[in-house]
């Protein structure tokens, strides 16, 4: 079976991991920081917001059984993507919007999906989501990874 990768931030990303841990087609996913300026940087390195990472979650997905088009659909569905350096209570750009592509198929895929859901009116702000070339994926602790899962929850209680 061959996977495909795909990075996405969306705010505290223990329920981001959640969430995609659930989709149909999804292989693996884990929690991590990227988009910074510090090589191996610690939750509390990251926490400081003065690295630059975001708190990302790394989807390897089958893309037989699931396309990027659905993981971008779950993206946009399980945030607010226009607030800026936040989701709900989280304050820092470690909660930004971001979505990190592999492929230009993945940029593109992204882009077209970003204006059609600003054009959708979906949202009353404009969207602030960043899309960037994705960069080195650091893996969070262990004891960030499945979270949720392991203290029996489902999502953060915000």
């Amino acid at each position: 079976m061959m996977t495909e990768k795909a990075m996405f931030g969306a705010g505290c990303f223990w329920g981001v991991e959640a969430t995609f841990r659930n989709v149909n087609g999804v292989t693996n996913a884990a929690v991590g920081y990227a988009g910074g300026k510090t090589d191996d940087p610690t939750y509390e390195d990251v926490c400081s917001d003065e690295t630059g990472h975001a708190e990302v979650v790394e989807v390897e997905f089958d893309p037989t059984k699931v396309r990027y088009e659905q993981l971008l659909d779950v993206f946009w569905s399980s945030h607010n993507p226009t607030t800026l350096n936040r989701q709900g209570p989280d304050v820092g750009s470690q909660y930004r919007s971001v979505i990190f592509f592999f492929a230009p198929e993945q940029q593109t895929a992204a882009e077209e999906a970003k204006v059609k859901l600003e054009k959708s009116g979906r949202f009353p702000r404009p969207i602030v989501t960043q899309i960037e070339p994705a960069p080195k994926f650091h893996r969070a602790e262990e004891y960030h990874q499945r979270y949720l899962e392991k203290r029996g929850q489902s999502h953060c209680a915000i």
